[in-house]
């Protein structure tokens, strides 16, 4: 491109020659003054007039020089303040031409209050203002659920509202299934309450093996004097917490790093953060950046990193896949806002090298199953939260039906769908009993308190969707259990069939929602709903049921060199079973003390030999 006028009213020669070196932000302009990309510069006069070159441009740069019209220019007084401000212009004005992170929502946390004699544990989204303890942040609110359904299931600490507390005369449904311990009715005593409560943040902090110490000497004591429920239940924790320490290569490692990877493909780009927090892995979360078709790895996480990071919690360390642009600077600029340093690094070896390799992995993973269901499943999936309005895309769906033959037989069916279609071994069918026959609304509320407290028990997932097939009643029924159970942050949709029950004529109730949607025939997301209203209806037609085969595990241990009765009574002591040496992970089995990570590899490779 020559230096001359890209508009009649914008003169680049002259515009270049009295440009600032100073630090500062630039932006490119449409010949309708439409911002088209926004960039950041320790010396505008330098990085702007490489734009102007008479060649030698990328074919990216050279497609958006032919738009440009103008350059508009925010001088600042050092390239982080540049920095801050190209972030906050690219969140605002969103470029066309600019890598684009679309989810910028807030993340969600654990809340432990501490104005209470009785604590509660809560999810919690948003400014974190109120007195206590917030852990996280979680990469997704399911994640949040899951944990908090994993700490009611091992500590039995309450997580009902204040105002639901306040006003109990007996103990609600959650003791009864053994989820708390009733503090609201004086069922226990606020030292061991607290007992309980000290567990789960020890639990949330990461510092899990220091509960499993204790509880597996309280499971001697309670031995010792012959309380064997007792040695049970702590058993059972200690088999549970273990289960929670399966770390995917995340081990022996203390503090907060987040694990940033990113690959490319087919014009496409996914960047993976893994979240560790306390040496303990969160979770994953899979983002797709709006970004030009030949940007590459690296110059795509150096646009993510600043709009994910500035203005947000950044943890102690970030491990990257590739190196990017002002790494030096950016590190500088979050570890500013943090109120503590700040590490970026890509040049990595042995154990942190291996973590970002599995994140590199599940972004080449979630990348081609992006690209492979973009006309499928994740298409529908994209539609249906546009149509709900939904803060973040569904990842879990499930749909309940009932079928009977005048009362007869009454048959509920749960099916389970994902973002990779049908999940056909979660799915599960309900004979119902003890209902006067014909009643759908009492068959209904029976298989779907049947399915929630096994899944408040720690038995599955909760869903981020939960379809009804049936109207305004059947959706009553549902919300009515939800909130007996303590179930939040489920959506909860009715599907009424539209008139003569023809196809496409169908109504939805969402719960909260005062007015009913309806959806064009051509939707793809009333496609997805009817996908999953007819799978649901054929399995309850059909009565098929898959039924699991619990496979039996024989102890193998005393087969095993090296492992005498003492190590032998270690490792069960340890992870309360058989069962749950089987699933432990290499590292896992060498944090046993006595167990040398050599004899930990002999056993993992007895456990697994049948799977190879």
């Amino acid at each position: 491109m020559n230096l001359k006028e890209t508009h009649t009213s914008f003169d680049a020669k002259l515009f270049l020659k009295h440009l600032t070196p100073k630090p500062g932000v630039y932006r490119m302009l449409g010949a309708k003054g439409e911002v088209l990309y926004v960039g950041k510069a320790g010396n505008l006069k330098k990085r702007v007039s490489s734009y102007f070159r008479t060649a030698g441009l990328p074919p990216k740069t050279q497609a958006l020089m032919a738009h440009v019209c103008n350059v508009e220019i925010t001088v600042t007084h050092t390239e982080g303040e540049a920095l801050i401000l190209e972030n906050h212009l690219i969140k605002e004005l969103r470029p066309h031409y600019n890598v684009l992170l679309r989810d910028d929502k807030s993340y969600p946390y654990i809340y432990l209050s501490n104005q209470d004699t009785f604590p509660r544990l809560a999810f919690h989204r948003g400014a974190r203002r109120a007195k206590g303890r917030y852990f996280g942040p979680f990469p997704s609110a399911s994640a949040v659920r899951d944990t908090l359904s994993l700490l009611q299931k091992l500590f039995r600490v309450r997580q009902c509202e204040d105002s639901f507390f306040r006003n109990r005369s007996r103990p609600c449904l959650q003791y009864q299934i053994k989820r708390c311990t009733a503090p609201c009715v004086g069922l226990i005593d606020s030292d061991t309450y607290r007992r309980d409560l000290r567990h789960a943040a020890l639990f949330l902090d990461g510092k899990s093996g220091e509960v499993i110490d204790e509880l597996v000497q309280r499971m001697e004591e309670a031995s010792q004097a012959l309380d064997f429920e007792l040695a049970a239940r702590y058993r059972d924790q200690i088999a549970s917490l273990r289960r929670v320490q399966e770390r995917q290569y995340v081990s022996g490692d203390s503090g907060d790093v987040d694990v940033v990877a990113g690959v490319s493909q087919g014009g496409t780009t996914c960047v993976q953060v893994f979240y560790i927090r306390g040496g303990r892995n969160l979770g994953n979360k899979s983002f797709f950046p709006r970004a030009p078709a030949d940007a590459s790895p690296g110059e795509v996480l150096s646009a993510f990193l600043p709009q994910y990071y500035l203005g947000k919690d950044v943890p102690q360390e970030i491990l990257l896949s590739h190196a990017v642009e002002d790494q030096v600077l950016l590190a500088e600029v979050l570890s500013s806002q943090a109120g503590h340093r700040v590490a970026l690094n890509n040049r990595l070896r042995g154990e942190r090298a291996r973590w970002v390799q599995m994140a590199s992995h599940n972004a080449e993973n979630a990348l081609g199953l992006r690209l492979a269901s973009r006309m499928g499943v994740q298409r529908r999936l994209e539609a249906l939260q546009d149509a709900l309005s939904l803060d973040q895309l569904p990842a879990r769906l499930e749909c309940f039906d009932i079928s009977h033959t005048m009362g007869e037989a009454t048959v509920a069916s749960c099916v389970v769908f994902d973002n990779e279609g049908p999940v056909k071994s979660d799915y599960r069918r309900f004979n119902i009993a003890d209902i006067t026959p014909g009643d759908d609304y009492a068959a209904m509320r029976q298989a779907l308190r049947r399915r929630y407290t096994r899944l408040k028990e720690g038995e599955g997932k909760l869903p981020d969707l939960l379809f009804i097939d049936g109207g305004k009643g059947q959706l009553r029924q549902a919300r009515e259990v939800l909130e007996e159970l303590q179930v939040e942050g489920v959506i909860i949709v009715g599907i009424a069939k539209g008139p003569d029950r023809k196809p496409g004529m169908e109504t939805l109730f969402l719960s909260g929602k005062a007015t009913p949607t309806i959806l064009p025939g051509d939707s793809p997301a009333l496609h997805l709903i009817q996908q999953v209203r007819d799978e649901a209806h054929r399995f309850a037609i059909t009565g098929h049921r898959q039924r699991r085969s619990r496979a039996r595990s024989t102890s193998v241990l005393e087969n095993i060199p090296g492992m005498g009765p003492k190590r032998r009574q270690q490792l069960l002591k340890q992870f309360g079973g058989l069962r749950e040496i089987a699933r432990a992970g290499v590292e896992d089995l060498a944090s046993v003390q006595g167990i040398s990570r050599e004899l930990a590899q002999r056993i993992y490779d007895v456990f697994h030999s049948a799977a190879n």
